[in-house]
């Protein structure tokens, strides 16, 4: 699975789990992205990636709305 990730923080993501997570193909090594291995995550942890994943381009206030909406579901 291939997810949006700050690209300054990725090689110490992959280092801190490589069972988890590994760089992203030589083309998009340019891009805020890095690739996990979907058996090794749990559904709490992929939900966790792929929210920050759409943090990190979603306005601020759509990301607040969410935030609202979804604090009494959990």
């Amino acid at each position: 699975m291939g997810f949006g990730f700050p690209k300054q923080e990725r090689a110490a993501l992959i280092a801190a789990e490589p069972e988890k997570f590994h760089p992203p193909a030589k083309s998009d090594e340019q891009y805020n992205w890095v690739q996990a291995w979907l058996a090794a995550l749990d559904a709490a942890e992929m939900r966790e990636l792929v929210e920050e994943a759409w943090r990190m381009v979603v306005p601020k206030r759509v990301a607040a709305a969410h935030d609202e909406r979804s604090h009494g579901e959990r």
